[in-house]
């Protein structure tokens, strides 16, 4: 309607110079702008990607079957689809997909044709700097102290702790969610080693299905061994839970399991600790790091 609206008031306005005998030239007709979702509407990015031509993109994962793409002040939002490898998502327009080869993340952002399949055009290559894919190791052990160093306090245990969620990562078809545990006690306690967890379906089930890996180091930090975690009253320690969300089609997969909730439990000790999280994994596994002293990457401020 705005169209034909501006069309209209053009015309007349050509009338009026016609009788007033005046050589003003004719007035711009313009089309309106392509709809857009609002930058401000869109979900956190959780990932930025540099391009070959200089600029960026940035996505966003507001839940694990979508995807919002920003690029050049256009945000376009997306659903998963099936690929061959890596992850992909697609809206009517365009294509977002990701791919991890050699430790290194890559992305394209392509013009769809007259299907989601056919005439693609691409419009970016990216890559995503300083992100490697997610390590997969045999499960550690934890060294016992060196004779002659500092004991550390005793053991936390459940009562005296608050589990919290304090940040994540995400690409290339993979999640990260960091975990913080709260000494919510009087007396300091120490963590060493790896959390024991449990997913939880909606109805409170144990989701038998999903094993735990155990990985040595954080997400930014692979490779390192596990070592005591001292927290004072109030203090926090950190770990990580990697997740895929990519079904494997192959196998005859089109879903993963819906979790609702993370039961966690320290080590050497019996009572849980749960905290209220939806996510999918898919692969029937999870990835547990060992706990740490530092939020890595850090949560946005």
């Amino acid at each position: 309607m705005r169209r034909y609206q501006s069309v209209g008031l053009g015309l007349a306005a050509l009338g009026v110079a016609a009788l007033a005998g005046c050589g003003e030239p004719d007035a711009t007709v313009t089309s309106p702008a392509e709809p857009t979702t609002p930058i401000e509407a869109a979900a956190p990015v959780s990932a930025t990607y540099v391009c070959d031509s200089g600029l960026t993109v940035a996505v966003a994962y507001p839940d694990p079957q979508s995807a919002q793409v920003t690029y050049k002040d256009r945000t376009w939002v997306m659903r998963l689809a099936p690929a061959a490898s890596g992850a992909r998502y697609v809206n009517a327009e365009v294509e977002w997909r990701t791919v991890t080869r050699e430790g290194e993340e890559s992305a394209t952002l392509s013009r769809l044709g007259a299907t989601e399949d056919a005439g693609t055009v691409v419009l970016e290559r990216c890559r995503r700097p300083g992100v490697s894919a997610l390590p997969v190791t045999p499960v550690p052990t934890v060294e016992p102290a060196p004779a002659g160093s500092i004991q550390a306090s005793a053991p936390c245990k459940g009562p005296q702790l608050k589990l919290s969620r304090v940040g994540g990562d995400a690409g290339a078809g993979n999640r990260v969610s960091i975990l913080g545990v709260q000494n919510v006690g009087t007396r300091p306690c120490s963590l060493t080693g790896y959390p024991s967890i449990t997913l939880e379906d909606p109805e409170g089930d144990a989701l038998a299905a999903v094993r735990s890996d155990r990985t040595l180091g954080s997400y930014l930090r692979p490779g390192q061994t596990p070592g005591p975690v001292e927290l004072a009253p109030q203090g926090l320690g950190f770990f990580d839970i990697a997740w895929n969300v990519v079904p494997d089609e192959s196998a005859g997969r089109t879903t993963c399991p819906s979790v609702a909730r993370i039961r966690m439990t320290a080590p050497g000790d019996t009572s849980p600790v749960t905290l209220a999280q939806a996510f999918t994994p898919c692969g029937g596994r999870i990835r547990i790091s060992p706990f740490r002293t530092v939020a890595e990457p850090e949560p946005a401020a």
